[in-house]
């Protein structure tokens, strides 16, 4: 979902309160801003609009709804209300056949990560995929997506005097990861790590992997050079929530440590799904290999939304569900 330079591009953000609407006309007006509903821009990148109208537009055949206005070089930024954003957001974010709750839950946090995200300094507020939140338009909209913003309308996270600095992933696999963990940086409060206990029915809660010897060496070249040949890997030390703070390469001529995340990031996150890490050793069955036993998808911060899910199934309410992955934090109108 969220990438690590989107984080700390929110941490900046975040700090800040509400920004007021500047009047319309004025040199510091936001048109993101400046409707009567709270609006924002998304750039769609480059491509062809086609039917443009009050009621929306085309671009690239596919179907959006606000306006389309072409940037100096080339690009296209679609603006529009923030809720109708949402309407297309949760459910890409979040499958829309799971429980209300755990929907209303994931229209907060998308409505949290938006307003702490947009800066009327830039063309555009965020972009339409992970880097950011996936969005496409009318097509991505359903009924129960609809359902979870409207019976979320205008509803965010609070931490103090500002927005809280909301991430979410897949599965935590049984605990979640603070933001330190994952990316270092100050300790946030209510980012710490929690004991998740509901998130089992995902079928990334447990996992099994196998990872080449060669496959390795291949994606680590460059910094295998001077050690080279690729001998072993190992796994170092686990931090709090038990996820693999960093790698080790043994070269034959000596060592170089990987950052747990690079690590993950430059093998693949499909091979290996979390850092949540339970076996790493050579296969007993062929010893170039790698034997990885695991659990969770994605960095494991804030929300997990099979979590999330397990909860709703329980009979918690969204507010119970963001009170508990993100304590400390208030739940207010904006």
């Amino acid at each position: 979902m969220i990438s690590r330079g989107a984080f700390l591009a929110l941490t900046l953000a975040a700090s800040a309160t509400v920004r007021a609407r500047a009047a319309p006309g004025s040199s510091d007006a936001d048109p993101a801003l400046s409707a009567n509903t709270q609006e924002l821009r998304v750039l769609l990148g480059r491509g062809t609009v086609t039917g443009s109208s009050p009621d929306g537009f085309t671009f690239n055949e596919r179907a959006y709804r606000g306006s389309a206005t072409p940037l100096a070089d080339g690009t296209i930024v679609n603006t529009l209300p923030l809720e109708a954003y949402l309407y297309s957001v949760v459910p890409r974010e979040m499958t829309p056949s799971w429980p209300p709750a755990a929907l209303q839950a994931q229209a907060v946090c998308a409505r949290t990560y938006v307003l702490a995200r947009s800066n009327p300094q830039r063309a555009y507020d965020v972009v339409p995929s992970e880097l950011d939140q996936v969005y496409a338009g009318i097509a991505s909209e359903t009924p129960a997506g609809r359902a979870a913003v409207d019976s979320t309308s205008a509803q965010v996270l609070r931490f103090g005097d500002g927005f809280a600095r909301v991430m979410y992933s897949s599965c935590c696999g049984g605990h979640t990861e603070s933001s330190t963990g994952a990316w270092g940086g100050v300790p946030i409060p209510y980012l710490s790590g929690i004991v998740c206990t509901t998130c089992t029915d995902s079928p990334y809660y447990r996992w099994n992997r196998a990872l080449d010897l060669g496959a390795v060496a291949q994606v680590f070249a460059s910094e295998l050079q001077p050690v080279a040949p690729l001998q072993a890997v190992q796994q170092g030390v686990a931090d709090a929530s038990g996820r693999a703070s960093d790698f080790v390469l043994h070269g034959a001529h000596g060592d170089v440590p990987i950052k747990g995340g690079a690590f993950r990031l430059r093998i693949g996150t499909r091979v290996l799904p979390s850092l949540l890490i339970t076996q790493f050793e050579p296969s007993t069955e062929a010893p170039e290999r790698i034997a990885i036993e695991g659990g969770g998808l994605g960095h494991g911060v804030g929300l997990c939304q099979w979590g999330a899910r397990g909860r709703a199934l329980e009979g918690a309410s969204f507010t119970d569900i963001l009170h508990f992955y993100f304590p400390g934090t208030e739940i207010e109108h904006d």
